[in-house]
């Protein structure tokens, strides 16, 4: 279907642009000039060799002759006259004419030696070895220096040998909550689609006994560290985590360091090397939820600023300290004894005065256990 604006522009397509510009005047020639000047300032519609104007007003002298020209240009050149110089050029030289130094040859003239008479009748009895003994010699040099050096037998370093996890098979028992499975290792293993590691993610959210989970260098994504942050806010077993090497950016970082803040589980987490840097901000927030978070004990990452780096190790050294002096508390050594022995009280109470017996605990009696609790 043809337009109407179409069927009007058909009327032109045998016009005689040739026949119509013949009949126009220089004026009007000119106006056309500035009409197209303002439609096309580049001339980009015109082909290269018509796009430059024509500036002169002078009749044109007939075709080009490139020798004629050069005849030309050679005539003027002869034709015009040097300028004069104001000081006239003598051939006279100034100064004085450098001369180079000739040196001194060395002559080396050689020194007679005279020797003692008793010296030269002890060279002059002196048989002149032969062949034989030169022989010799030389073997016995060659094998002595084959006792003294030895060269080094050179060690093949051999690739590591591919990770031996059964992907499939962790992730069954993982959901199945086996409790011979405590650590998954999944570095290196290139190939573990990313709704896999979701998975992985996902199951990790309702199983008691998995303490340790490493992915690196599994090129994981923000997709798969949102899901394992989604899965530290619920897990309360995990004890360690590993995401180093992989191809998560700081969204992703942001996402786990948020999940730590409602996480108390964790004690070692680590995420450096990763593709890109993660940046000022992504550092100033992971140095605010390590101040806030007591539980971090281990935090593995190569800050890149100094203030984030500070902050970090002050805070990383205020938790290892806090978990020592937890572990030499006698209250946390009674809260053990009781959730050994159950609500036995008695038992509890009768390992507690041995340990005191043996240990030397002092100031910490059974009435300060809390009544909850016996």
């Amino acid at each position: 279907m043809s337009l109407p604006f179409r069927k009007e522009l058909e009327k032109y397509k045998n016009i005689n642009e040739d026949e119509i510009l013949s009949k126009l005047s220089e004026d009007e020639l000119k106006q056309l000039e500035h009409v197209l000047d303002d439609l096309d300032p580049e001339n980009a519609l015109l082909p290269a060799g018509f796009r430059q104007k024509d500036q002169t007003t002078k009749a044109a002298t007939g075709p080009f002759d490139r020798e004629r020209l050069l005849s030309y240009l050679e005539k003027q050149a002869l034709e015009h006259k040097d300028r004069e110089d104001f000081v006239p050029f003598t051939g006279e030289k100034k100064g004085k004419i450098f001369i180079p130094k000739e040196k001194p040859i060395e002559t080396r003239t050689e020194e007679k030696v005279t020797l003692d008479p008793e010296l030269e009748e002890a060279l002059a009895s002196l048989m002149i070895p032969t062949l034989d003994a030169c022989f010799s010699c030389q073997n016995l040099m060659r094998s002595c220096v084959a006792d003294v050096v030895k060269g080094e037998k050179v060690k093949p370093i051999f690739e590591e040998p591919p990770n031996p996890t059964n992907v499939e098979a962790s992730l069954q028992r993982i959901k199945a909550n086996d409790p011979s499975l405590v650590e998954v290792n999944l570095n290196n293993i290139k190939n573990i689609p990313i709704p896999t590691l979701k998975e992985f993610a996902k199951a990790l959210e309702s199983n008691i006994h998995v303490k340790t989970f490493s992915l690196a260098a599994t090129r994981s994504n923000d997709p798969v560290a949102i899901a394992f942050a989604d899965m530290l806010k619920v897990n309360k077993t995990l004890k360690s985590l590993n995401v180093e090497s992989n191809f998560i950016t700081g969204t992703g970082i942001l996402a786990l360091i948020d999940a730590l803040k409602e996480n108390e589980s964790l004690t070692e987490i680590k995420i450096d090397n990763q593709r890109q840097q993660l940046g000022t901000a992504v550092e100033m927030e992971i140095a605010k939820m390590l101040e806030e978070n007591s539980k971090i004990l281990k935090f593995g990452y190569q800050f890149t600023k100094q203030g984030p780096r500070t902050r970090v190790a002050a805070a990383i050294t205020k938790n290892n300290d806090l978990g020592k002096m937890k572990l030499k508390s006698p209250i946390f050594r009674i809260c053990q004894y009781l959730r050994y022995f159950g609500s036995d009280f008695y038992d509890a109470s009768r390992h507690l005065k041995l340990h005191r017996k043996t240990h030397g605990i002092s100031g910490v009696t059974t009435h300060q256990l809390s009544p909850t609790v016996m």
